[in-house]
């Protein structure tokens, strides 16, 4: 049997999502027992002592500091995730471009297509492979969509719809953390939830060239937290001192794809009834298909005049065999990560752009950006292209 590579990871935030990159590394090695590289836990940083001491003891990690530049700086570390809150995402990733390491992501990967764009063109020149949480096109089912579409068993695509509706911010007591400060997050719920269905039209479609756009904030002041530490879901006090809500809680898109197909999306972070209604629906001219993260094993395909036919995920639809052994059996989402780090630990060993990129992310990036001006003027509004490597097939 060939020789691992071992390659030493360091994680930046030792948050809920940090710990899924955590987790996801070490599922790497049970579920692709083949795949060229190990990732050795080297070192963690948080300012949080808990969080750290949870690092070493729980996750694995060799070591943990409170300064994440130690993690960039250490000579173990070979590559860096990157589970910071939005407003750390530049700083941190252009130092480890900088520092010559492939670091994973979480989108949206910058406040904005400005700051996406420095990001994404320092890994560029820095000559790194890079990765991007855009778990969802992970999905056997999206893979088993985007195979539909560009085998053209679907025709000509007429028309898409995507709709992100959470109600993780329906509750008006939710404290006013750094995602509803337009400084700190950037957009809201475009940047946080859009962007994903953003990158599932275009990984399965194509290229979006042009958007118009409204959007709305519907909770309008938030208690102050009470601590620093307060996170996504924390509570504020009914009667403490309130502060305003920045950014937009529902935002609703036109779209017109390269290929002349059109869309609509919309997304909301305060609908009160879906938790995690994430939705892609795709139409053609000989069929169409859809896809819901809800019953995310399920894929809805019309193939004929008949109607919808409900296929359930299974051996031959993308990575699914690499975690069960048949349909019916579901897969989950910490697995979608895992085949997100498996494809990030083989762009490393391979040197070329395996899983979702920085300029993948950018452009997403760029749709948000285009439709946050449309929304103040009311026009369309072009989406500018980008460049370095993309893993959208166009």
């Amino acid at each position: 049997m060939p020789t691992k590579q071992h390659i030493g990871v360091g994680l930046v935030s030792v948050g809920w999502m940090g710990r899924v990159h955590a987790r996801a590394y070490g599922a790497v090695r049970v579920h692709y027992p083949d795949a060229p590289a190990v990732a050795r836990l080297v070192s963690a940083a948080d300012v949080s002592e808990d969080a750290r001491t949870y690092a070493a003891d729980a996750l694995g990690f060799e070591r943990t500091t409170d300064d994440w530049h130690d993690v960039i700086a250490d000579p173990d570390v070979d590559v860096v995730s990157i589970c910071t809150p939005n407003f750390l995402h530049r700083e941190v990733a252009v130092a480890a471009a900088a520092a010559g390491k492939p670091f994973w992501i979480e989108k949206p990967m910058g406040r904005g297509s400005a700051e996406s764009a420095d990001i994404a063109r320092a890994a560029t020149a820095a000559g790194i492979v890079t990765s991007v949480g855009f778990n969802y096109r992970h999905a056997p089912a999206v893979a088993r969509a985007r195979e539909l579409v560009r085998s053209g068993a679907l025709g000509r695509i007429t028309n898409v719809r995507v709709s992100l509706l959470a109600d993780y911010s329906a509750d008006p007591r939710g404290a006013l953390t750094w995602r509803f400060q337009t400084g700190l997050a950037g957009s809201g719920v475009l940047g946080d939830l859009l962007s994903h269905g953003a990158d599932l039209a275009q990984y399965t479609v194509g290229r979006i060239e042009e958007v118009t756009a409204m959007t709305e904030r519907f909770i309008r002041e938030r208690p102050l937290p009470a601590s620093s530490s307060a996170g996504h879901f924390s509570l504020g006090s009914e009667s403490g001192p309130t502060g305003t809500v920045e950014n937009e809680d529902y935002a609703a898109l036109l779209v017109r794809f390269a290929s002349g197909a059109v869309g609509v999306m919309d997304s909301s972070r305060v609908a009160v009834g879906p938790h995690a209604e994430y939705a892609l629906e795709i139409y053609g001219t000989l069929g169409s298909l859809r896809w819901d993260f809800q019953r995310f094993n399920e894929l809805q395909i019309a193939d004929s005049r008949d109607g919808y036919r409900t296929v359930m995920a299974g051996p031959g639809f993308g990575e699914f065999s690499r975690f069960q052994p048949g349909q019916g059996t579901s897969m989950g989402f910490d697995d979608l990560k895992t085949i997100e780090a498996q494809l990030f630990l083989r762009s490393v060993v391979e040197g070329r752009q395996l899983a979702p990129s920085a300029s993948d992310a950018w452009s997403a990036a760029e749709i948000v950006t285009a439709a946050l001006r449309s929304a103040e003027d009311g026009t369309w509004q072009p989406v500018a292209a980008v460049d370095g490597p993309t893993t959208t097939g166009e």
